[in-house]
């Protein structure tokens, strides 16, 4: 799927596009607007786009003033179509959401990051998932090391989770090994999944990693509590 547009799943052509923002937007859109809104194609190809689907009467065109604005015939029987198109990131989220609230064990904290949150990724990007998890059997705690009380000084009680028993371990594996197939025939798009335990998240947040900073610009969570 691309991720900048994911209505090229379904059509090469502008009409996807235009579809999918007069389907977002809450009121009528000049042609200018449209295009303003849409991740591809030029005004004079959205002009053509609009033409035709006002042909068609999926797309209702109105005079207003010096103007002639747009918007999406939603009694028309294909107007379902543009809102599913309108939506298609939105269900990435909520299928995600959906599939990770059945866990067991749960994610302590998990969202999307990279260019699927940001919406500029192509057909051949990841779809990066942070999973933040419970320590893993024999994981040292850095409460009890020396120095260890300032590294997760300030840090939320929900970091601060039970370990994983072996048995729980393997199944968390295996609930991530599933999601991976989950996501590549949702998308047609390898997941990423970037693993961490909460202790190793503290890391994160304490030191304001890299990674740390790119989840506080541009995450999408899709489950846990907030950062």
């Amino acid at each position: 799927m691309d991720l900048t547009d994911p209505t090229r799943a379904v059509t090469a052509t502008l009409d996807g596009p235009v579809l999918a923002a007069l389907a977002r937007s809450g009121k009528p859109l000049t042609a200018g607007e449209v295009a303003a809104q849409t991740p591809r194609g030029s005004e004079i190809g959205v002009r053509r786009s609009l033409a035709r689907l006002t042909e068609q009467g999926i797309v209702r065109a109105t005079e207003m003033g010096r103007n002639r604005v747009h918007e999406l015939n939603r009694d028309h029987l294909a107007a379902p179509v543009a809102v599913t198109l309108s939506g298609l990131r939105l269900e990435l989220w909520k299928r995600l959401r959906d599939t990770l609230g059945t866990w067991n064990p749960k994610p302590v904290y998990a969202c999307v990051f990279g260019s699927a949150a940001r919406g500029d990724g192509n057909t051949s990007s990841d779809i990066d998932l942070l999973l933040v998890h419970p320590p893993l059997p024999g994981e040292n705690d850095p409460r009890r090391q020396p120095g260890g009380m300032d590294a997760i000084a300030g840090l939320a009680a929900e970091f601060m989770a039970v370990q994983l028993t072996e048995r729980q371990a393997a199944k968390w594996r295996r609930q991530v090994d599933r999601l991976r197939g989950l996501v590549g025939d949702w998308t047609g798009n390898p997941l990423q999944a970037v693993e961490l335990s909460t202790f190793q998240w503290a890391s994160h947040r304490r030191k304001s990693s890299a990674l740390f900073e790119e989840i506080t610009r541009d995450a999408i969570e899709v489950t846990g509590a907030s950062r």
